[in-house]
């Protein structure tokens, strides 16, 4: 691997760890503090706060919520799962980058700098991704992921619907050069990340055959024909999304076949 590559990749755990430790903090309830061990309660000091938490309770129980649900402007919105499903796996937090490409599909930005990605969008553009997909012969499909976080829900999105997966470092020549043992010609890549995929999109769009990609506040889209925008930089996030994926393409192919998310969920 080069050394360019090298640096995109240790980029890209540096932005890992920041979206996982935010989709952690979202996940976790507020921990009541625990008295002073050198201060003494009075019965008065104890009727004073058993009151007080009385009077507040009710008002805490409906504000406090582990996760950040301002992640699309309407709230009847018709989604495939729960918005709280796409909350619990992150699925709408990007980076602290935004692309002028991504930003039609940004919904805002958190005090914390990282820009939210509208899971309205989100919900929408994996079926519109699966009505394309259904159009195509399956093993004519090649899906792609260079970074180790999608290598394991992209395989198995592969195998769910038929398709062909290279994960891993891609080849070159796999898509440009018939003389390598590895050479395929597929009718349309889907990529993780544009960014640790570049040589498969480099290639697809030499050869003419379309690319749909998983993309996030930070990709930019101008060789990418299909944005399905997520988080792509977190295991729960993609695995969430590949299995969405796979089962529209599925249900387009009128097929009765279901897979679980926890079909998608790699164990580490």
């Amino acid at each position: 691997m080069s050394e360019d590559n090298d640096a995109v990749e240790l980029d890209d755990d540096a932005e890992t760890e920041a979206v996982d430790a935010a989709v952690e903090e979202e996940a976790d309830t507020t921990e009541e503090p625990t008295a002073d061990a050198g201060a003494e309660e009075t019965p008065a000091d104890a009727e004073s706060e058993t009151a007080a938490g009385d009077d507040e309770s009710e008002a805490d129980e409906e504000e406090a919520s582990p996760f950040d649900d301002d992640v699309m402007p309407d709230d009847d919105v018709d989604l495939l799962i729960p918005v709280e499903d796409y909350l619990s796996a992150g699925v709408h937090i990007g980076t602290q980058q935004k692309t002028a490409d991504m930003e039609r599909f940004i919904h805002r930005v958190r005090d914390d700098g990282l820009y939210v990605l509208d899971v309205s969008l989100t919900d929408d553009r994996i079926r519109t991704a699966a009505d394309f997909l259904s159009n195509y012969n399956p093993e004519q499909i090649l899906v792609t992921s260079s970074r180790q976080y999608g290598r394991f829900p992209a395989e198995k999105f592969a195998d769910a619907i038929g398709a062909r997966a290279r994960t891993g470092r891609f080849i070159p020549g796999t898509l440009t050069n018939p003389d390598y043992a590895g050479y395929i010609e597929p009718d349309v890549v889907v990529v993780t990340d544009p960014i640790g995929d570049a040589q498969a999109v480099k290639e697809a769009i030499t050869v003419g055959i379309p690319v749909i990609a998983m993309c996030d506040s930070n990709n930019q889209l101008s060789n990418v024909d299909l944005v399905i925008p997520t988080n792509n930089k977190g295991r729960r996030a993609l695995s969430v999304v590949y299995w969405l994926l796979a089962n529209e393409t599925l249900d387009r192919r009128g097929t009765d076949t279901v897979f679980a998310l926890e079909d998608f969920e790699d164990e580490l």
